[in-house]
C-alpha cells in the first residue's frame, strides 16, 4: 500500500502514465507529464482511496468538470471538445491546466473521493464474443454474470455488432466493434445465445442519469473520438434496452448472483475485465476462491480479461507472469472438475486479439 506521506510514488505514477499513454492518448500524456510537474496538482491524487489513487481518476475528474464548461479555455486542447484543438505540447497547457484545477479544488476532491475509474468499455465485448461462441458449443446457451459492470454496458453484448477482420458482420445493431485477430483460432459466424445478462457493481452507474453518463464519457481518454462514439451509441442502446446491474460484492454476492441464474436454463459465465486490478491481492484470492466454491457445487464459467502485473492471483499463462498486457483466460467446472484455459492476449479496449 502506498505511503500516504510520501508522494513521490504519485508523481512517479503521472511519469509512467505519461510514457504509456503517449501512442494513442498524446493529450493525456502531456497532461499527465504538466501533473508531475506540479505537486499542487499530483498531491490531489491523495484524497482518492487507495486503490482509486490511479493518474486517470484524476484526469477523469478534470474532464467530468470539463464537459460542463466547453467553453473554458482549457477545452481548446481537448479533441472531443474542439475540433482545431491546440497541440499537446503547446507550453500554454501547464498553466492553463493548473488554474482550471485550482478554481474548482473543492469539486476535484469530492469527486476523487467519491468516485472511481468506471470506462465501461464496450469494445471488451468483441473478446468475450469468440469465447463465449467456444463455451456455447459445448454447454449450450449461457447466461452471463458481468462483475464489475458500472452502467451495465458490457452486459449487453448481444445487442452490439462486431466485426473480426474483413470477416461478415454479426449483429444488426449501428453499433460495430471491429476488431482484428492474430493466430489460427476461427471467428464466429454467428452471435452467443445468451438468454440473461446481469452485472454486479459496487457502485452501479444508471445509463439513464445524465450526470451519470457524463461521468463514463469522462473516463474515456479525449484523444479517442472512436471510443466516445461507441459509448455514446451503446448509452443510447441502454436507453431502449435497459442493463440488469445489481449493487454488491465481487467477492461477498458472487453466490447469490449465480443463483439468480436458476431460472434460466442457461449455463452461468462470469466475465471480469480490467476490473480485479482494482482489489487487493487479497481479494483477489478471496474472488477466486468464491469462484471455485461455487464451481464445485454446479457447472460455471469464468472469462477474464486482465493484467497478468495487476492480478497476480488470478491462472494467468506462466510466460505472461508479470507482464503488462490484457490476458484472455477462462477457469471452468464442470462435473465438480476445474480446468483452465489460455486463449492468447487483447487489446485492453478490444481492437485486437493475439489468440494462443
Amino acid at each position: 500500500m502506498r505511503d500516504p506521506w510520501n508522494d513521490s510514488e504519485l508523481i512517479e505514477r503521472f511519469r509512467a502514465q505519461a510514457r504509456t499513454a503517449l501512442p494513442r492518448a498524446p493529450l493525456n500524456s502531456a497532461l499527465c507529464a504538466s501533473i508531475a510537474q506540479d505537486r499542487s496538482l499530483s498531491s490531489l491524487l491523495g484524497h482518492a482511496p487507495p486503490n482509486q489513487q490511479m493518474p486517470v481518476l484524476l484526469l477523469a475528474a478534470i474532464h467530468f468538470l470539463l464537459l460542463d464548461e466547453p467553453q473554458h479555455p482549457l477545452a481548446a486542447w481537448y479533441p472531443n471538445l474542439t475540433i482545431e484543438h491546440r497541440a499537446p505540447d503547446d507550453p500554454a497547457l501547464a498553466e492553463t491546466l493548473a488554474a482550471f484545477v485550482h478554481e474548482r479544488s473543492p469539486a476535484v476532491l469530492e469527486l476523487l473521493a467519491t468516485r472511481s475509474v468506471q470506462t465501461n468499455e464496450v469494445g471488451r465485448c468483441a473478446l468475450f464474443v469468440p469465447i463465449f461462441d467456444e463455451i456455447q458449443r459445448t454447454v449450450g446457451p449461457l447466461s452471463h454474470i458481468d462483475i464489475g459492470a458500472s452502467a451495465g454496458l458490457t452486459t449487453l453484448i448481444s445487442h452490439y455488432s462486431y466485426r473480426y477482420d474483413d470477416g461478415p458482420l454479426l449483429g444488426t445493431s449501428d453499433l460495430v466493434i471491429d476488431c482484428t485477430t492474430r493466430g489460427t483460432r476461427t471467428a464466429p459466424v454467428a452471435l452467443p445465445t445468451i438468454r440473461a445478462a446481469r452485472g454486479l457493481d459496487a457502485t452501479p452507474i444508471a445509463a439513464a442519469d445524465p450526470t451519470e453518463a457524463r461521468w463514463l464519457t469522462a473516463c474515456c481518454w479525449p484523444d479517442q473520438a472512436d471510443r466516445f462514439e461507441r459509448l455514446t451509441n451503446a448509452l443510447e442502446i441502454a436507453q431502449t434496452h435497459p442493463p440488469d446491474v445489481r449493487s454488491g460484492d465481487a467477492v461477498d454476492d458472487l453466490d447469490t448472483m449465480v443463483e439468480l441464474t436458476d431460472d434460466d436454463d442457461a449455463h452461468p459465465v462470469i466475465t471480469t475485465s480490467w476490473v480485479l486490478n482494482y482489489l487487493e491481492v487479497e481479494r483477489q484470492e478471496a474472488f477466486v476462491a468464491a469462484v471455485d466454491r461455487v464451481g464445485r457445487e454446479r457447472d460455471v464459467t469464468w472469462v477474464f480479461a486482465e493484467s497478468p502485473a495487476q492480478t497476480p492471483a488470478l491462472d494467468h499463462a506462466e510466460d505472461l507472469a508479470s507482464e503488462h498486457t490484457t490476458a484472455l483466460t477462462s477457469t471452468s467446472w464442470r462435473n465438480g472438475q476445474r480446468h483452465v484455459q489460455h486463449f492468447g492476449t487483447a487489446h485492453p479496449h478490444g481492437y485486437w486479439i493475439q489468440w494462443r
